[in-house]
């Protein structure tokens, strides 16, 4: 048995302990918000917060997660009652496909928990980690700013150049 803190709702589960997180969030706990993407750590889809910390659940066993809390997009809010973070994604329209969406704002969550008030370079470097294909990383980045309650980077600033593409193996 392995026992999950799972948006403050312990859970035993009698799953294999080499596990991935996401198949557990998804095929046990039925917590969709977490997506499957690449299955590599590279895109961030499957975004987690584990103790204060993104985490890319395709790539945490169940076995690794021992006592620590886990949190998933569905402790922000509901469609009926998004949170605050939510809502500036909605307002700012940041999903296109919306494949990405769940772990941006798990990842953007992570860091406003931390540190409320993040530098815009802050909020780019943590940002960063998750991909966006459709190419809405402007959009996301003003969502997380109203929230943080930072100003729109100045036209033409090196600020407003988009963030860069993360490497893939070969």
């Amino acid at each position: 048995m392995i026992s999950l803190n799972v948006n403050g709702v312990q859970h035993a589960l009698d799953i294999d302990p080499s596990t991935p997180l996401l198949y557990a969030l998804r095929n046990d706990l039925e917590l969709h918000g977490a997506r499957f993407g690449c299955g590599l750590g590279q895109c961030g889809a499957c975004t987690v917060i584990v103790d204060g910390e993104a985490t890319f659940s395709c790539l945490v066993p169940v076995g690794a997660i021992g006592t620590r809390r886990v949190r998933t997009l569905e402790s922000l809010g509901s469609a009926e009652h998004p949170g605050a973070l939510q809502q500036s994604f909605i307002k700012h329209q940041a999903a296109q496909c919306g494949y990405c969406i769940a772990g941006m704002i798990m990842r953007a969550q992570a860091l406003l928990e931390r540190n409320p008030h993040p530098t815009e370079h802050e909020m780019r470097s943590h940002m960063e980690p998750n991909l966006c294909r459709c190419g809405t990383h402007m959009r996301i980045l003003a969502a997380i700013r109203e929230v943080a309650g930072l100003p729109a980077p100045k036209s033409g600033a090196p600020a407003a150049q988009p963030v860069p593409a993360a490497k893939t193996a070969s």
